[in-house]
């Protein structure tokens, strides 16, 4: 009797345990988009490093690899900069209005004219998502302000 009760339990589960694990795997092959707009937060090197490319931090997710370096001189940054899978990213002659809406929504002013020398006491790189199209736009934070700095997509 006991194997009857449970071959007929096991008869009634078999449906939903199917249908869970076609939802599970339904999930995994449609993979969630990158989101629309996010913000990342950098700090700067250390005083004293040696000369040469560094890297000052670093972000890795599903969708991208990115990291924040520095041309150091004299032990000194003197440019910041973002590389996205290995390659820097090349400066953008136009800033897509969605990425400057995401700039503003996160509270940092909109890109401006980009700077020659990015350099600063923190950094922010803020990424904008379009479709297939991503865009980074990093800020430098000079004495209180948020200064633009570049622009480009990867």
């Amino acid at each position: 009797m006991r194997k009857f009760i449970i071959a007929s339990l096991a008869l009634a589960l078999s449906p939903a345990v199917s249908g869970a694990a076609e939802n599970i795997s339904a999930t995994k092959a449609g993979a969630k988009e990158a989101p629309a707009c996010a913000a990342l937060v950098f700090r700067p090197l250390p005083a004293g490093g040696t000369d040469g490319e560094q890297t000052a931090g670093s972000y890795k997710s599903r969708f991208a690899r990115l990291e924040l370096r520095a041309t150091v001189q004299n032990g000194a940054a003197v440019n910041y900069y973002l590389v996205a899978g290995g390659n820097r990213i090349t400066s953008a002659p136009q800033v897509p209005s969605a990425a400057s809406d995401c700039a503003a929504s996160r509270e940092i002013p909109r890109p401006g004219p980009a700077k020659d020398s990015c350099t600063g006491e923190r950094f922010t790189a803020v990424l904008a998502h379009a479709g297939a199209k991503r865009m980074a736009l990093l800020y430098a934070l000079n004495g209180g302000s948020w200064t633009f700095c570049s622009a480009g997509s990867f």
